[in-house]
């Protein structure tokens, strides 16, 4: 056969027809994307996933709708607004899909969810990743409640795949109305700064029923995502940014529940020892210092994958290695309110660690912590059963867990950062480490009011007190004593001994009792 041979009708028809799948919306459509500075469907799976290793599915697939002229030719559009189908990522095998906001604006028809759907079927039988790139108008109004019954059938996939298989959504453009709760149910949510917004109601909705002025930005867009609710965890300033912080975060990611997270070979001695930890806790405990700064010095090539970095900046959570294994790290962070918990640390933290201990990565505490954020607005918010719900996650952790206390460990919050007595493997402290009820100066004030109050300098009295109890309770040695603490450590050794820990750590076997699951707070 030779290279002139016509091609057979049978063929070129497919040719044809795999052409014009490629065209989505057509070259007008396209341009306008790129003219809000987004990329399309196919170019972004381009560049998320390997080079050539992206398998399609369902190209052909068109709508079935017949009303208000949607069964014109023009409107027939092959795929329908979602690329779908299998791919591999750093050699890794992954199932995903992208709206294409070309074609329909993304909505999504019966046919749009079917697509979607069937790829989320694969996944979990595959036990595989599931990675969405959301770029959507919403339902397709011309299809009613067959797009509702889509969207519910894609609820119902990602709340069984919860915990199984990884999920992440990123959202490149608008989600809105019921598309929403598919991005939020799954584990990781990542946003484009400027071109993406996530709201359950629209700017237009909000005005006539509050009368509030607002646009899409203000009301859902990448910032107040990030730092004010918490929705998304990750932000970038471009598509391929987010793209490419998508493909990082998946490094650090088993494939399902079943397995563990990827071994990565470092040439970062796991023998290092850092002497600038010895000085980095300021000597008055009402200094503070950066904990990444901690996290940084002690974890593999000082590198920090840092989830919800923007929001609840209380509390630092991230993947890094150490010793080439993932850990999930989970920090109090002193420069940001003295590291105290409150209302968005507790679901901070909780949903972190719940979603380490579904997919096998160990976890690793650096402990700093005056307490619980007191006042009126916490407490109306709902401290207590959202402080409950991050103790109720290291309680029912069954991952290795590790605790190294470098300062504060005070009253309630102590238990709840993974203490030994919710089943913590390994409890370290620093010689700087402070555990007790609460601080010297209000414990002293409580315990030795009638002293103070005799004392002819009732100041000079309080000093000395305030003093002494420091001397007996401001120090790791009492906990210690009881077990509390399994040892007291250098800072400067800290990496040779977490590394060293984990390592026997890795045949750990618990479990919890046997039930239906649990009833976290909520």
């Amino acid at each position: 056969m030779t290279d002139d041979i016509q091609m057979d009708p049978a063929r070129q028809r497919l040719q044809e027809l795999r052409e014009k799948s490629l065209q989505g919306g057509g070259e007008a459509r396209i341009q306008a994307q790129h003219e809000r500075g987004k990329l399309t469907a196919r170019e972004r799976i381009d560049l998320l996933v390997d080079a050539g290793s992206f398998v399609e599915i369902d190209r052909f697939v068109t709508h079935r709708c017949r009303d208000f002229g949607m069964d014109s030719d023009q409107n027939r559009i092959l795929g329908d607004g979602v690329v779908t189908g299998s791919a591999r990522i750093d050699g890794r095998p992954v199932y995903l899909f992208a709206q294409d906001f070309t074609v329909f604006g993304g909505s999504l028809s019966e046919t749009h969810a079917q697509k979607i759907v069937k790829v989320m079927d694969l996944a979990m039988k595959m036990g595989v990743p599931m990675i969405g790139l959301c770029d959507s108008g919403g339902a397709r109004i011309q299809e009613g409640v067959v797009s509702l019954g889509g969207y519910a059938d894609i609820f119902l996939r990602n709340t069984l795949a919860s915990g199984v298989i990884p999920q992440i959504s990123a959202i490149m453009g608008p989600c809105a109305g019921g598309a929403v709760y598919s991005p939020s149910i799954t584990d990781f949510v990542m946003m484009v700064e400027g071109t993406s917004f996530m709201h359950i109601t629209g700017p237009d909705v909000v005005k006539a029923v509050t009368h509030e002025d607002t646009t899409s930005e203000e009301l859902g867009g990448a910032r107040v995502h990030s730092e004010v609710s918490g929705v998304a965890h990750f932000t970038a300033p471009d598509d391929a940014a987010c793209l490419l912080q998508l493909r990082e975060l998946l490094s650090f990611l088993p494939l399902n529940n079943g397995e563990d997270p990827p071994y990565h070979a470092t040439r970062d001695d796991p023998d290092r020892m850092d002497e600038a930890l010895d000085s980095i806790v300021p000597p008055s405990s009402d200094q503070p210092y950066d904990m990444r700064q901690v996290v940084k010095r002690v974890v593999d090539d000082g590198h920090f994958f840092e989830v919800h970095a923007r929001f609840a900046k209380n509390i630092i959570v991230g993947f890094a290695r150490l010793g080439g294994r993932v850990v999930g790290i989970v920090g109090n962070q002193p420069n940001h309110l003295a590291g105290v918990l409150d209302i968005k640390a507790s679901l901070k933290g909780a949903r972190f660690v719940r979603f380490c201990d579904a997919f096998n990565v160990p976890l690793v505490v650096f402990e700093d912590v005056p307490g619980f954020l007191p006042g009126t607005d916490q407490e109306w918010g709902g401290i207590i059963t959202h402080g409950a719900k991050l103790l109720y996650a290291f309680c029912e952790a069954t991952v290795p867990k590790i605790t190294v206390i470098t300062r504060k460990a005070y009253g309630g919050a102590y238990d709840v950062m993974n203490s030994k007595h919710i089943r913590a493997d390994l409890n370290l402290a620093w010689p700087s480490a402070e555990i007790a009820v609460m601080g010297a100066e209000g414990a002293a004030k409580i315990v030795f009011r009638r002293e103070i109050a005799a004392a002819k300098d009732p100041a000079a009295e309080e000093k000395r007190l305030v003093a002494d109890y420091k001397a007996k309770f401001a120090n790791p040695y009492q906990a210690a004593a009881r077990g509390y603490i399994d040892d007291v450590i250098d800072p400067h050794k800290t990496r040779p001994t977490l590394i060293r820990a984990l390592e026997l750590l890795r045949s750990k076997r618990d479990s919890n009792p046997a039930k239906k699951h649990g009833n976290i707070p909520l």
